[in-house]
């Protein structure tokens, strides 16, 4: 999943996994911010770094992903190239569905459980996501989520949706 910060990611990932463990379904997040806690600790967040922050993302949902394990990311991955680079190194070992966690910087903004945006007002971040650094909307996504207008469950149930008919394909 990618979007703004603020436009849900990680509330529907977690609501998603709760529903696909509920059905039996092995499942692990893989949540930008614990990553950036945890695992890319040592990275910044200049473009170079965003996109190795989502490459390290990708190689663990395909090392997920290989053993049966539903991996959802969510993530900001803010660039095409990045994304694209990611779809690369899934597909490969599973099927792979990008969803673009969609909300108007004003509701992004609003929303703001952070406090980011606030910060970055303030001049207290730099380089933020759709402030500073446009925010590349994917062209190529196998689902859009509209959160403006989507609730949760709504969310939850088409991406529940789509991971069941991308496994039937295979």
């Amino acid at each position: 999943m990618t979007g703004l910060s603020g436009a849900g990611k990680s509330t529907i990932a977690a609501a998603l996994a709760e529903r696909l463990r509920a059905n039996g379904r092995r499942v692990s997040i893989l949540d930008g911010d614990e990553l950036r806690r945890h695992l890319s600790a040592d990275l910044g967040f200049d473009r170079a770094s965003r996109d190795r922050q989502v490459r390290r993302a990708a190689e663990l949902a395909a090392a997920g992903a290989a053993d049966g394990t539903v991996v959802i990311a969510a993530l900001m991955a803010p660039f095409d190239a990045a994304r694209r680079d990611a779809r690369a190194v899934v597909e490969p070992v599973a099927p792979f569905l990008l969803v673009h966690v969609a909300a108007p910087l004003e509701l992004a903004e609003a929303r703001d459980p952070k406090g980011l945006y606030r910060r970055a007002r303030a001049g207290e971040l730099r380089d933020f996501i759709g402030l500073d650094v446009p925010f590349e909307p994917p062209m190529d996504a196998d689902l859009v989520i509209d959160t403006s207008t989507a609730t949760v469950d709504d969310a939850v149930a088409r991406l529940a949706d789509a991971i069941d008919a991308r496994a039937a394909l295979g």
